[in-house]
């Protein structure tokens, strides 16, 4: 019996969201939330009744404070977190934007606690997950986070758990493209599910297709490609064969930010669950399309109810 469906890491920033529209530096009012792809996915997972454990580095300061009580809200069993006296807690500035284009976001993350994450924070309890979930960000804030993502993810395989991967590139964190890329696809060819984005996948790769892409991951071992393709659905691939699931249409996006993570929800959670691949996708699809139409990181993300609606309607 695990003590935890799922480990995710990584770094929880806290955000302030302009409340007008327009250039940041002419915002006079900003809404406190909480940001991180690594910890939207455990969000989302922990919304779905999953258990899931989550493991960081805050500083010892309100806005630290602010993004434990935030993740403890959420279900997040959060013990494994260490608040560090001599780091600040990161934080995020986002701007607000009508018409469902990306909106501009800036950083002030730099010498932040969660960047000095490292595999002394690596303990027999996080071994207890049945699942790792890891993502490309940890890899680029410092090389000791890198090395506690390697540690994880090795001890992980060797304990025998399933791994998941999503690449969420941020260039602006890497010192150039070529150790981004080299860094990524090493961790990525550990995992035994791979989550790209269709252009994250072409950069990483090199290949031009869908099919190409899955295949690349799937040459140095990787179980399952799943690839996200915006309003075309999602592409997937495995030993066992491919396809490629439709979108959920939606009448208006309203903020893109967020919809990958959710993305990824639906598919772990369903995975975890046993759901055939095409299943898992779908609901991937459902997810992502929530997220798109809710302002915020991981406002969108629904709860155990909502999905079985959902799973309701679907099998109708």
């Amino acid at each position: 019996m695990h003590e935890h469906d799922v480990l995710c890491f990584g770094e929880t920033m806290a955000m302030f969201v302009a409340e007008q529209a327009g250039d940041l530096a002419s915002v006079g009012q900003f809404g406190k939330r909480i940001a991180g792809a690594d910890s939207n996915v455990a969000i989302g997972l922990a919304r779905l009744g999953f258990k899931v454990r989550w493991l960081s580095r805050v500083g010892d300061d309100s806005l630290g404070r602010f993004v434990l009580e935030s993740l403890r809200r959420e279900g997040l069993d959060c013990s494994g977190v260490e608040v560090d006296a001599s780091y600040p807690t990161g934080f995020q500035l986002k701007a607000r934007c009508d018409d469902g284009s990306d909106p501009a976001v800036e950083y002030f993350r730099r010498g932040s606690a969660a960047s000095r994450l490292s595999p002394a924070l690596l303990s027999p309890a996080c071994l207890q997950a049945r699942h790792l979930h890891a993502t490309g960000i940890p890899l680029a804030l410092s090389d000791s986070c890198r090395a506690l993502s390697h540690a994880l993810v090795d001890a992980m395989r060797v304990a025998g758990r399933s791994i998941s991967f999503d690449p969420n590139l941020r260039p602006s964190l890497w010192p150039d493209q070529n150790s981004m890329v080299r860094e990524t696809n090493a961790l990525a060819a550990k995992a035994d599910w791979v989550l790209p984005g269709l252009e994250e996948g072409r950069l990483l790769t090199g290949q031009h297709t869908p099919a190409d892409i899955a295949a690349f991951y799937l040459d140095q071992g990787v179980e399952l490609v799943v690839i996200k393709l915006g309003d075309a659905g999602a592409y997937f691939r495995s030993a066992k064969g491919e396809g490629q699931v439709a979108p959920v249409p939606v009448s208006r996006v309203v903020d893109t930010v967020g919809a990958g993570d959710a993305f990824a929800v639906g598919v772990l959670s369903a995975l975890l669950e046993g759901r055939a691949v095409p299943a898992a996708v779908a609901r991937g699809n459902w997810c992502g399309s929530r997220a798109v139409q809710s302002r915020g990181d991981m406002e969108g993300l629904p709860l155990r109810h909502e999905l079985e609606a959902y799973d309701l309607r679907r099998s109708a």
